[in-house]
């Protein structure tokens, strides 16, 4: 009998090499003394949660040495666009062996060597990159899609990450950036945001979000969505959440799953689909807490948990750690893989971004791994356009890092536009990335006052 060939390696190999397990919390100076009582409590997650420098060297230790910490301390005055908020669930899942490269420590801590020197900012960055604010229909109400809006419940969440795209709005101020704040009072905001959408039918799919709603007290967000629930035209909820991943315990107090038990069954009884969005990054923050948390919103009716993360360089920006990621969500925390954003052009974002073309051919490493249902999109959220695959581009200059996006609606401050079909929208690469020639044009655009 002819002997069988050998089968060729595979690129990306599975089972994965990685285990599925909560990381020994004791090993950090700052929670040996953490019972697991202690560990597994929202309260005290909350209580311990690290607000400035100084807390985190009582939570690292001497794993944070001096050098970095002065680096993370040069970033907060000079580039970082979010304050220093992160839990201790979150620092448990870096490597305090090597923070330095740590993926997890370079977008939630970053420092400021990890940023460029040359083009630390795009000059089309902009506080506001999506025009989120513009398209309000009253105060925190995007309405952005023909048949879907962004309700901002509130400006607060867990944990900041720094590449946030509501790094406008959201959390406090840092030298860099005096943060704007809602002018409405919350009760009322969330009542005109409800009054909007009884009064606009064309409205059917709603995603709640922030901030965080792991920020927002239960019994707000309860009565914020089931009052859409008995609305007639909506019939999607999409709650929003990285506090799913960065606190857990917030979705194992009893009293929020009784409330979001109760959700689950009215949107059933309703016919409406209800799911929550989260936002894991890489594959190390996929733990057994995320997994009971998930699988307790699974269980009590809501339709899907998914995720939606961003393309970070130096984080998730290779075939093994989109793949890593999206295999132990699906694998073992069930929650389903779905976007990977390109990270949008805000200010000081540039060591974290992409170009087009680095999206297109990572989308394309990791097609035929995963089912299909499975396999993430991986998206440019181009200004007044939306979410487009990263290969629905139209044009692309790549000498200057220009790519062109086409639309097929409009916008909520585009209905007397008559060219807001036709036109073709800009999206930026890293300037960085572009060739000599593309980099002279900029500084001339930049020059002149042209960019």
């Amino acid at each position: 009998m002819r002997e069988r060939p050998k089968a060729a390696e595979q690129p990306f190999q599975y089972p994965l090499e990685r285990e599925y397990r909560e990381p020994d919390w004791t090993r950090l100076p700052g929670y040996r003394g953490a019972s697991r009582v202690e560990w597994e409590d929202a309260t005290w997650q909350r209580k311990n949660t690290v607000k400035n420098l100084r807390e985190l060297k009582e939570a690292l230790g001497h794993f944070l040495g001096d050098d970095l910490a002065a680096d993370i301390e040069r970033d907060q005055r000079e580039r970082a666009t979010m304050s220093i908020l992160i839990t201790p669930h979150m620092i448990n899942t870096m490597d305090e062996r090597d923070l330095r490269a740590d993926p997890l420590r370079r977008y939630m801590l970053p420092a400021f060597s990890d940023r460029r020197s040359d083009w630390a900012s795009h000059p089309k960055a902009s506080r506001d990159s999506l025009h989120e604010a513009e398209m309000w229909q009253v105060e925190g109400l995007t309405h952005r899609y023909p048949t879907k809006v962004l309700a901002e419940m509130l400006s607060t969440c867990p944990q900041y990450c720094g590449h946030c795209t509501r790094m406008d709005l959201v959390g406090n101020s840092v030298p860099q950036v005096k943060k704007l704040k809602f002018q409405v009072a919350q009760k009322d905001r969330h009542q005109q945001m409800i009054d909007y959408l009884r009064a606009t039918p064309s409205v059917r799919d709603v995603v709640v979000s922030g901030g965080d709603i792991a920020n927002l007290p239960i019994g707000a967000l309860e009565s914020f969505v089931s009052a859409l629930l008995d609305l007639p035209n909506i019939r999607d909820v999409r709650l929003a959440s990285k506090g799913l991943m960065g606190i857990p315990q917030h979705f194992l107090q009893s009293e929020v799953l009784q409330g979001l038990e109760r959700l689950a069954r009215q949107a059933f009884a309703r016919g409406v689909s209800l799911s929550l969005h989260t936002h894991v990054n890489h594959a190390n923050q996929v733990t057994p807490l995320l997994g009971k948390a998930s699988g307790k919103l699974l269980e009590m009716g809501f339709r899907d948990v998914r995720n939606q993360g961003v393309l970070l360089r130096g984080v998730n920006d290779s075939q093994k750690a989109l793949l890593d990621l999206c295999f132990m969500l699906q694998d073992n925390a069930r929650i389903l893989p779905y976007y990977f954003y390109m990270c949008d052009v805000i200010p000081n974002s540039e060591h974290w971004r992409t170009s087009v073309a680095e999206a297109q051919a990572l989308q394309l490493d990791i097609m035929g791994y995963l089912p299909g249902f499975a396999t993430p999109r991986i998206v440019c959220d181009v200004p007044y356009v939306g979410k487009r695959w990263v290969h629905q581009v139209t044009d692309y200059d790549t000498e200057k890092g220009i790519s062109y996006w086409t639309k097929n609606y409009r916008t909520g401050i585009e209905r007397d536009d008559p060219e807001a079909l036709t036109r073709k929208y800009e999206y930026y690469d890293p300037i960085y990335l572009l060739p000599e020639s593309g980099q002279r044009w900029w500084r001339e655009q930049i020059a002149k006052g042209a960019a």
